[in-house]
């Protein structure tokens, strides 16, 4: 009699453990305050948006539906430094204030997920550094300019969503928000100046906040 042979095993189910590295698009936004000690005006911006663009890579680990990982980010941002313009500063005259815009994001955090197959719900916490750019303060009656000579970076603690999908069983995508809490800065114009010599403007804490959709490779993974 001829042998039935046995049935196919089932699929091995998806698993989302291992190292992945990957791009990602998007748009950063925040309101900057400026503020001038001299007068106690405010340059501002309520109007800050910005294209991104950039990668990240981590890992995940997965423990039946639930996912632990951790991921590092970096993000180019495109130029957006006018923070005020045409601001009278006592009889000084009208003053325009540059700089402090980001030029790039990066994160380092935790992600802590829950998995239904190639869904993946996560949420991240960890730390946000935002590279912002010198500040230039212009009297644009005179033309006369006085500026930091250095550009610096802003921490602070972050939070994000994300939802990610994984369409093959070695390539995903995802859409990601994200929070970045930023300390303040402060910029004093140095005695030899040519205009206010001893003022003091300072940035609030304030915050950056992105959303971007990204693609990663995972390794390690094998056929369905």
């Amino acid at each position: 009699m001829p042998v039935k042979a046995p049935p196919a095993p089932p699929p091995q189910p998806f698993s989302w453990t291992g190292f992945y590295i990957g791009g990602n698009l998007g748009a950063a936004w925040g309101t900057r305050h400026v503020n001038d000690t001299f007068t106690g005006l405010d340059f501002s911006r309520s109007s800050d948006g910005v294209f991104i663009g950039g990668g990240q890579i981590g890992y995940n680990w997965q423990m039946n539906n639930f996912v632990l990982g951790i991921e590092w980010d970096f993000d180019g941002a495109g130029s957006n430094n006018r923070v005020g313009n045409g601001i009278p500063i006592g009889n000084l005259g009208t003053f325009a204030l540059r700089g402090g815009g980001d030029r790039w994001i990066s994160t380092l955090a935790a992600r802590l997920g829950y998995a239904n197959d190639h869904w993946l719900f996560y949420a991240k916490l960890g730390v946000g550094e935002v590279g912002v750019s010198n500040f230039i303060v212009t009297n644009t009656t005179t033309g006369v300019s006085v500026g930091s000579n250095t550009s610096r970076s802003r921490t602070g603690g972050m939070f994000g969503l994300g939802l990610e999908y994984a369409f093959t069983n070695n390539w995903t995508m995802k859409a990601e928000y994200d929070w970045i809490g930023l300390s303040s800065r402060a910029f004093v114009v140095p005695v030899g100046a040519p205009i206010l010599v001893g003022d003091v403007f300072t940035t609030g804490s304030s915050s950056v906040q992105t959303f971007k959709v990204g693609i990663n490779y995972l390794f390690g993974r094998s056929g369905y």
